[in-house]
């Protein structure tokens, strides 16, 4: 969710954490084992709406007509292949199960929204109200959108991509319902008791006896921007008053609330009491087959079953992986319960989760059989601050060592739908700066690698779409993206717009992905060595991050200069045990670029010391292979 409400934890304690922590699970035992795959993975997230928008008017709250939309024809299979051939493996295809929308599609059998409890004009993709069903903004023929969505899958795996879509087991929109529920499967809170707050087969939480009622909006804001609707009246009939989706008991939530939301019951009593059965002792050791052993014979709430049921639905219909919304405000037990049953249906499906508070990654990971967290709060805090020009990249090696037994499960980005666009204002205002933080980002784990669509051309996210401001490409309107509009060319896919400087972005980013999938050494061993050269090397600094990643047939030095205005020159060293490791004799070794392959240097060995000269410009990047 774009608003969130967890309270981070600062850069600043989570280094002392680091520094005075001595109670870290490391140990052998305590370390999970994971099953690498023999490359990286790529997601690439793309706001399914925006994607093919062709329209350039981007009026604040906009219409359809006015604005325009994109559909799931316009990734046809030349945009398809475009994509792939950026470097990607996975398409993360964000907006796509049936969210509000102020739009009238009622000829459909689609009930018209209130835009009381709707977040823009094309509305929240995380406030759904049909699981069973796909946005019919994104259909040529909305009374097709589901043969329509399953054609797209069928296309994107014909052109050697999987498929990820959203699902959100916190919350659902306010006026949740399924007008194509599968024999059997009846709508959340359908058959709750509204006369108490709480029952463990209730889907919603209540406040019997009283009226929902909308929040005073603050700001100016008005919903749809002040134009006249049927629906605005300041009114949405609720009752009794459910509980809000992050949390809120209020009848009358706050304007900063997830307003048009409302929370999931997962058998968790207004107390914090659960009503589900805990995993034993020592199952966070236990595979994805004893979890669902541990499960089946138990009597779990309703809410499990329903979610369990819409994954299983979405599975079947031919995706490949999920990603969860805030994944950490909704019980461990229910992922184990989940997951488990996703893993036995289709084990190689691909499992993402926002989680935020690091205190809990190895929880969600080992017991809620997670397979990729975000790594948000750790590495990404981080080097926004360094991008920004005032971090220290003497920060990062710690946090690879904290998460050293899960380095491959935390997912790293440096845009999605939530944060800001690097090249915005309020971020770095250059896109450029994202090269360094890109290449530390994709290369310094076995992790998967995620950019955001029009990341990899520039774009700032300049427009005022409605609700919300720029800095972030909204998620609630209808609007264009500049950039990738003119790489889109009319739907030709082909840059035939594009400025020079932003092919040249995304010529680095091709470049840089394509390397990270085909490399063996990125899916192998990790060692810092910037630490190493800190201490040791002159004129090296903490705008310079350093470290070495090798397999048995490839080892590779990586530097980058997060400095947008100095070169900096010296000879870089490796530790005596990276000698012994690589197994490096006296004598010199070339080491060439692999990203542009034109610079190369000589690593010189000689009595248990390695020095290689380094010359980097501004924002370089070197990827230095040993011959």
């Amino acid at each position: 969710m774009l608003e969130k409400t967890y309270k981070y934890i600062s850069l600043f304690a989570f280094v002392i954490c680091i520094a005075c922590n001595e109670n870290i699970k490391t140990n052998k035992e305590q370390t999970m084992k994971v099953d690498k795959k023999q490359h990286k993975e790529v997601v690439y997230q793309v706001f399914t709406r925006l994607f093919g928008n062709t329209n350039t008017t981007n009026k604040p709250w906009g219409t359809i007509e006015e604005n325009g939309v994109g559909k799931f024809n316009d990734f046809s299979d030349n945009a398809l292949k475009e994509i792939k051939d950026l470097g990607v493996t996975y398409i993360w295809y964000t907006g796509i199960p049936h969210h509000d929308v102020i739009r009238d599609y009622t000829k459909y059998g689609i009930s018209n929204d209130d835009p009381d409890i709707v977040k823009g004009r094309a509305g929240s993709p995380y406030a759904v109200k049909d699981y069973y069903n796909v946005d019919p903004d994104l259909a040529i023929d909305p009374s097709k959108r589901l043969e329509e969505f399953k054609a797209l899958i069928k296309r994107t795996h014909k052109n050697g991509l999987k498929v990820i879509i959203d699902i959100v087991p916190n919350h659902v929109a306010r006026n949740y319902h399924s007008i194509t529920n599968p024999v059997g499967v009846e709508d959340f809170g359908a058959s709750d008791d509204k006369t108490v707050t709480y029952k463990v087969n209730n889907n919603f939480y209540y406040n019997p006896g009283e009226y929902f009622q909308i929040p005073d909006f603050q700001d100016g804001y008005q919903p749809l921007g002040g134009e006249k609707n049927p629906l605005s009246d300041g009114k949405f009939q609720e009752v009794p008053a459910k509980w809000t989706g992050n949390g809120s008991r209020l009848s009358k939530p706050h304007y900063n609330d997830w307003y048009e939301t409302v929370k999931i019951n997962y058998g968790i009593r207004p107390d914090g009491q659960k009503d589900f059965d805990s995993l034993s002792v020592g199952f966070d050791n236990e595979d994805y087959k004893a979890h669902f052993e541990f499960w089946k014979d138990k009597t779990v709430p309703n809410s499990w079953i329903k979610f369990r049921d819409i994954a299983l639905y979405w599975l079947d219909f031919g995706v490949d992986g999920f990603r969860f919304d805030m994944a950490e405000l909704v019980p461990v037990e229910f992922w184990s319960y989940l997951n488990s049953s996703i893993k036995m249906k289709k084990n190689e499906v691909f499992i993402l989760a926002e989680v935020y508070n690091p205190d809990l990654y190895r929880d969600y990971i080992r017991k809620g059989k997670m397979d990729y967290l975000y790594d948000k709060v750790q590495l990404y805090d981080t080097i926004k601050h360094i991008m920004q020009g005032h971090g220290k990249t003497d920060y990062i090696p710690g946090i690879q060592d904290y998460l050293k037994d899960i380095e491959h499960n935390m997912l790293h980005f440096l845009e999605n739908h939530d944060e800001q666009r690097i090249a915005s204002p309020e971020f770095a205002g250059n896109a450029e700066k994202g090269k360094p933080a890109m290449v530390v980002s994709a290369t310094i784990s076995t992790s998967p690698t995620m950019i955001y669509f029009g990341q990899e051309l520039g774009e700032p996210a300049a427009e005022r779409g409605g609700f919300g401001s720029p800095s972030r490409t909204s998620i609630f309107d209808y609007v264009g993206v500049p950039h990738l509009q003119r790489w889109v060319n009319n739907k030709q896919f082909d840059g035939g717009q594009s400025t020079s400087e932003e092919l040249k972005l995304r010529d680095f980013y091709k470049r840089l992905l394509n390397f990270t999938i085909n490399s063996s050494a990125l899916m192998g061993n990790y060692e810092d060595i910037h630490n190493f050269n800190r201490e040791q090397t002159e004129w090296y600094n903490d705008q310079v991050l350093s470290f070495v990643r090798w397999s048995d047939d490839e080892k590779l030095i990586m530097i980058s200069n997060f400095n947008a205005e100095n070169t900096y020159g010296f000879e870089l060293g490796l530790p005596q045990d990276i000698i012994k490791k690589w197994n490096l004799k006296d004598g010199d070794y070339q080491v060439n670029d692999q990203l542009y392959k034109t610079y190369g240097s000589v690593l010189k060995v000689q009595n248990n010391q390695a020095r290689v000269r380094v010359d980097i410009k501004p924002l370089e990047s070197f990827i230095l292979k040993l011959k």
